[in-house]
């Protein structure tokens, strides 16, 4: 390509300035195709780290945090959903949130599950409504934890949603069965 120009060139008799400035810009449509390669290898992803949420930091929240009583335990003790999601806020308490990373399938899927096999002497309208709103700020948790402008404060804020809808999950089935438990006489 470059010869074609030359070649042009020299059969028209242009001046030597005319010569020197094709010249020139050669020489700078080749130096600068060579900075376009230099600037491709210096380009660095950076992956914006998410805020690291401590253990500490959790354990600040202010919020009432209800546990089941022991009537509550006896009657869910084979609900396999409610251990993992047990299981699931002792881990996010520690501060490790390791579960949300790109998981979600495996999120669908467990909200699918722990909704569809909430045992029958539990299952209440009130329940499941409890149990809608854990499932609501579980995604939230896990979209908000992906984001990557994600805050800390607003991180912060989805943990601690994320914690008070298992507390008051566990509220509602301590006051169902504890009414279950009440023997009213009729006259």
């Amino acid at each position: 390509m470059y010869s074609i120009i030359f070649v042009n060139l020299i059969s028209k008799n242009l001046t030597m300035k005319t010569y020197f400035s094709v010249a020139i810009l050669i020489c700078f449509y080749l130096l600068s195709c060579g900075k376009k390669k230099e600037d491709v290898n210096k380009i660095v992803i950076e992956e914006p780290a998410i805020t690291k949420i401590t253990e500490k930091d959790i354990s600040n929240f202010k919020f009432i945090e209800y546990n089941l009583d022991s009537k509550t335990k006896k009657e869910i003790e084979n609900w396999s959903q409610y251990k993992e999601l047990e299981a699931l806020v002792t881990q996010i308490k520690k501060g490790d949130l390791s579960y949300f990373k790109n998981n979600n399938e495996a999120i669908t899927t467990f909200a699918k599950d722990f909704k569809e096999k909430i045992p029958d002497t539990i299952k209440t309208l009130s329940v499941n409504a409890r149990v809608t709103a854990l499932e609501t700020k579980l995604f939230k948790l896990e979209n908000i934890y992906n984001l990557s402008s994600t805050s800390k404060d607003e991180l912060s804020q989805a943990i601690k949603e994320f914690l008070e809808s298992v507390s008051n999950l566990n509220l509602q089935m301590n006051k169902k069965l504890e009414k279950d438990s009440q023997i009213i006489e009729v006259p």
